[in-house]
């Protein structure tokens, strides 16, 4: 059992073009329910960031200067296709993990954390609906098909987007007590599926 951290604890939430909504903004809108807790979005860019359904969000920091992180969030969506590609995001995914107690992935992030190289050698898992497409972007990786989400180190990876809302309860566990993910669950009124193996869209 890992002991309770020390707070404030520091989130960042990397955005880039084509970032899927809910998963950023449901981790958090439950980090951000954390005693403590502090939020950042982190881009190549500072400014606004369009989202794959449209609304757009504002980067508070860039790559070059990220700030200290406890936490490094990677949502997937439709970028990740374009992302896949672009070394410099790759770059500044090993720079800012390197230097951060919990990288976690919701959707195809992971597919973004295996073509980085990050999961080479650790179980993880992804979108069930783009699966195949987010193996191949990590042969090294030990993907996990039914899991809701995946605890390999310090690395937590969750199949599709509202699966990162159960992913994120996990990791406040694990950082801050179950009493606390169980705390911020009753505030969100979310039904908290805490079996990571209970994995209800695995084919």
């Amino acid at each position: 059992m890992t002991p309770p951290s020390t707070l404030p604890l520091a989130v960042g939430i990397l955005l880039f073009p084509g970032f899927e909504l809910l998963d950023a903004y449901g981790p958090m809108e439950l980090f951000g329910a954390m005693h403590g807790a502090s939020l950042s979005t982190i881009a190549e860019k500072t400014g606004i960031v369009q989202s794959a359904q449209g609304p757009k969000s504002i980067a508070d920091f860039s790559w070059e200067t990220p700030p200290a992180l406890d936490v490094l969030l990677v949502p997937g969506g439709q970028g990740t296709r374009r992302e896949i590609g672009n070394p410099k995001l790759l770059s500044a995914l090993c720079a800012m993990a390197a230097g951060t107690r919990i990288v976690a992935s919701v959707c195809t992030g992971s597919a973004l954390l295996a073509k980085a190289g990050l999961l080479d050698g650790k179980r993880a898992t992804s979108n069930k609906q783009v699966f195949a497409w987010a193996r191949s972007q990590g042969p090294a990786v030990r993907w996990i098909e039914k899991a809701r989400w995946v605890e390999d180190g310090k690395f937590f990876t969750s199949s599709g987007v509202s699966a990162g809302m159960d992913m994120t309860l996990a990791i406040i566990a694990h950082l801050s007590g179950k009493n606390e993910s169980l705390r911020v669950a009753r505030y969100a009124e979310y039904c908290w599926n805490e079996n990571p193996d209970n994995d209800p869209f695995s084919p």
